[in-house]
């Protein structure tokens, strides 16, 4: 167990590059239509731009987690942040699309590295009854990063170009790594032996599920080449992830993935709430944009203020719930702020026409400030609160991992229920009724039409996030804390071997 005198120092500087990993997450959908004109190329090639990170952040999660035991997460955290700053630099000079997708995934390779000790670092510094407050701050800038992301993007890209979008990440991970340098304290490390079947079967197996998945539609769900298919692909990545757990159960070794984490409740319910939210989070945007831009004539940075009640009341919330948790069973928050994030969808999708008035939709956006707030200090907190230190990155990277993957099947499936939706709500041979395929402002006749897909589109994330609150209410009250940080020879000895260096 670690005893750090200074905590709050370390998790402010760990915060400025996650905030900075999460921006980039959401900042270059603004800047598509410029990176496509300033680069000459289509949006086949331009979607890459995102699908490249997104693959290359999501697929090495469980195992950067895992180096941050055996290496230390300080090391890999300042490594990622190099790693992400040289890449940020390079897709800024980038002169053609292809070396923009090729710099995007070492981008992603170093949000993968960096992600898993933001969360391993407070799981090992602060004590679990006093842990939520620090989760709070995490949740907050996760919150924050909603709204800042598209805002941003859009100031910069009509400012000053699509390469200022990753420009401005060199200054701030300059600042970010000194800062990290400086008040991130080196931890003990744990002599893990490294489990590299594991390693492979997890990669393979990611990356074939994630690539189908996230691929899936820009391949209308079929063939891709030759006898490759998407499905073929899903189904691939779902065996070999098989195969990798059986490894995991089967291997004398020290296992990449310990699934004894699993024998813990909380942190089983925690990962399935934490997909749902994932999922939920990256599915309702989509259908609310379109709304904003395509029926009310709204512009990417206009149709991003609106989530500003979202962004402010989840920001100032937050950390005020994070104190709260580590007094009170934190199930009923989770579940009430999951409701209340289902509450928001449904009365978005209810609002959803051409005549409403456009003020009216700052009112959910509200709700949904007051449910995030409830979400993810509340979800961190109960999966890393009982934890090991020796497992912390482990349990940090299957945890980010689920996140992703919930993120990945809510963009599939919104998409291809938008389609759906759209087929059967506006007229054969319109815009968008095979499809989406459609720019600027919709013709008034399809306003009906296109707001009533959009609202339908909406309910699938609503549902889903109703089962992830009847998942909170399953959480086991939280155990009673002793010892935390105090005679670590013997906490050691009861976790297994460890390393101090």
């Amino acid at each position: 167990m670690e005893n750090v005198a200074r905590p709050w120092p370390a998790l402010w500087s760990l915060v400025i590059g996650f905030f900075m990993i999460l921006i980039d997450t959401t900042i270059v959908s603004v800047a598509n239509p410029s990176i496509m004109e300033g680069l000459g190329t289509d949006i086949n090639a331009v979607i890459w731009v995102t699908s490249a990170y997104l693959l290359a952040y999501a697929v090495p999660l469980l195992i950067t987690g895992r180096l941050g035991d055996r290496f230390g997460p300080k090391k890999l955290y300042l490594s990622g942040l190099v790693v992400f700053t040289l890449a940020s630099l390079w897709c800024g000079l980038a002169g053609d699309v292809q070396t923009l997708i090729t710099a995007r995934i070492f981008q992603g390779l170093g949000a993968a590295i960096m992600t898993p000790q933001t969360m391993a670092v407070i799981t090992r510094i602060f004590p679990p009854d006093r842990r939520g407050a620090a989760m709070g701050l995490w949740g907050a800038t996760a919150g924050l990063a909603t709204l800042v992301g598209p805002i941003l993007g859009g100031l910069l890209v009509d400012s000053l170009g699509w390469e200022w979008i990753f420009f401005i990440n060199v200054p701030v991970g300059i600042v970010g790594f000194i800062l990290a340098w400086r008040f991130v304290p080196t931890l003990s490390t744990h002599p893990h032996k490294f489990d590299i079947p594991g390693v492979l079967l997890s990669a393979v197996g990611l990356f074939l599920l994630v690539f189908g998945i996230q691929e899936g539609e820009t391949y209308n769900w079929g063939t891709i080449v030759g006898p490759i298919s998407v499905w073929g692909l899903i189904i691939a990545g779902v065996l070999v992830l098989g195969a990798f757990i059986l490894w995991q159960r089967f291997n004398k070794g020290e296992p990449l993935l310990p699934l004894g984490l699993f024998r813990d409740r909380n942190f089983s319910l925690a990962n399935i709430g934490i997909t749902a939210v994932g999922f939920t989070v990256t599915a309702f945007a989509l259908p609310l944009i379109f709304y904003y831009q395509l029926v009310r004539g709204m512009t990417p940075t206009e149709s991003a203020l609106m989530m500003v009640p979202m962004a402010l009341i989840s920001g100032g919330l937050a950390p005020v719930v994070g104190k709260i948790i580590d007094r009170v069973n934190p199930k009923y928050i989770t579940a009430g702020g999951l409701v209340l994030m289902a509450v928001a969808l449904f009365w978005n999708s209810a609002m959803m026409h051409p005549d409403t008035p456009i003020l009216l939709f700052l009112l959910p956006s509200a709700v949904l400030g007051f449910a995030n707030a409830g979400i993810w200090a509340p979800l961190s907190s109960t999966a890393t609160r009982n934890l090991p230190p020796r497992q912390a990155g482990a349990g940090s990277g299957v945890y980010n991992t689920t996140r992703q993957i919930g993120a990945v099947l809510g963009s599939a499936a919104i998409a291809v229920l938008i389609q759906a939706r759209l087929a059967e709500e506006l007229p054969a041979q319109s815009p968008g009724a095979d499809g989406m395929e459609f720019s600027g402002q919709l013709p008034e006749a399809l306003h009906e039409g296109f707001s009533t897909a959009m609202g339908q589109s909406i309910l699938l994330p609503a549902g889903v996030i109703l089962v992830g609150a009847a998942v909170a209410l399953f959480f086991a009250k939280p155990k009673a804390v002793a010892g935390w940080g105090s005679q670590p020879a013997a906490a050691a000895a009861a976790e297994g071997p460890t390393k101090a260096l």
